[in-house]
């Protein structure tokens, strides 16, 4: 622990003493995919436009060290990305073939690593997307089949977010939706979308009901993006029970040269939730703060502190405390770490976090309960 504790000093102060000066180029952002992977219309990057094909990949491997105990299928508490305790995984490996011309689009993903196995859909676990789509009408689009989400600043793919690990905020936003989704990209600046989807996170129904929602993404600068995200769905899978959740999603992104923010907030409302009886409606809220500042093209510094509020569990359940009785979480967080980009289509980062949650011990240190967890993780990508 000393040694990487140094290992993290080192890289810092060395960034202070920096003697040769790298300009950082005018395109960072095409560079630079943090933040881009839950963009409400994906194919506005990274597709060609007359109708040819393009195959892709992505590799990621990490190392990483929790001091909460870990659970007997060998995952960590909260398990995405880098899952495992104390030895070097795959998060993901996939492919990925995007097509787009004047009137037809599609994507098709399929992965595997510890990422997937550790938190992705029990049905057909190795597709991340695959959906199409056609253009009805001029500039409004028809898209249906299997999608990434678009909630949030985080995805699923370590390389399109700022730091290893994933906020507990996006750890219960959904990962993946089946469904159909009509966008209308009015302007470079304004897109709006509704979608109707099978269920909130799942590919598959778990009952009769659908969950429809809306999205609006505003980019008032080259620099500034914004977006908003609303969902209402019923999940209950107790056909007597009546669980109506309406769930909310704000984001803002500042990208410049040197630097690379993000704010996210989320409000959810569920009828039927509040514990121990589940006879009256109760409330969620998350939020998370994210910034890189970058030396030079090569190095960048970044942080990120997380809120999560959820009481009586519309996300979270079931967790326990110390006495075996289920409890809400309120949780706390805050990491910090480095990137270095040998290339510009890759990353080595290493970082800490510290997690804290409040009035409760769901934490096991070495078989003792404690509302602490600390991590180290490091963590290399590349993509072609």
């Amino acid at each position: 622990m000393k040694f990487i504790l140094f290992f993290l000093f080192a890289i810092g102060a060395s960034q202070f003493f920096y003697t040769q000066i790298i300009p950082i180029p005018d395109n960072i952002d095409t560079v630079d995919l943090t933040f881009k992977g839950t963009s409400i219309n994906p194919y506005d990057q990274g597709y060609e436009k007359d109708g040819k094909l393009i195959i892709s990949g992505y590799i990621d491997v990490y190392g990483s060290h929790y001091s909460d105990t870990s659970n007997s299928n060998g995952y960590q508490k909260f398990p995405t990305i880098s899952p495992r305790k104390d030895q070097v995984g795959i998060n993901i490996l996939q492919v990925s073939a995007k097509y787009q011309s004047e009137r037809f689009r599609g994507t098709a993903t399929i992965f595997g690593g510890d990422c997937p196995e550790s938190s992705w859909s029990g049905y057909l676990r190795f597709i991340q997307e695959a959906n199409v789509g056609f253009k009805l009408y001029k500039k409004l689009w028809l898209d249906a089949g299997f999608f990434r989400t678009h909630f949030g600043l985080e995805s699923i793919q370590p390389r399109e977010n700022m730091t290893l690990s994933l906020a507990t905020t996006t750890y219960y936003e959904p990962y993946f939706l089946s469904g159909t989704k009509l966008t209308w990209r009015h302007s470079d600046k304004l897109s709006i979308q509704l979608n109707a989807f099978n269920s909130f996170n799942q590919f598959v129904e778990t009952n009769k009901n659908k969950a429809v929602g809306l999205s609006i993404s505003y980019n008032p600068t080259d620099k500034i993006r914004t977006t908003f995200s609303t969902i209402i769905c019923n999940e209950s899978v107790i056909p007597s029970l009546k669980q109506v959740r309406w769930y909310n999603n704000a984001c803002i992104i500042y990208n410049s040269k040197k630097v690379l923010w993000g704010l996210e907030a989320n409000y959810g409302y569920q009828t039927n939730t509040t514990l121990p009886l589940l006879n009256s409606s109760s409330f969620l809220f998350s939020s998370l703060f994210a910034v890189k500042y970058r030396f030079n093209p090569t190095w960048s510094t970044y942080g990120r502190v997380e809120f999560y509020y959820d009481p009586n569990e519309i996300l979270t359940g079931p967790v326990e405390n110390e006495n075996h009785t289920i409890v809400g979480e309120n949780l706390i967080g805050i990491t910090h770490g480095y990137e270095f980009k040998p290339i510009p289509n890759s990353y080595f980062r290493i970082e800490s976090r510290v997690f804290k949650n409040n009035g409760n011990k769901i934490f096991s240190y070495y078989n003792t309960p404690s509302y602490f967890r600390l991590e180290v993780l490091a963590g290399i990508g590349f993509w072609f």
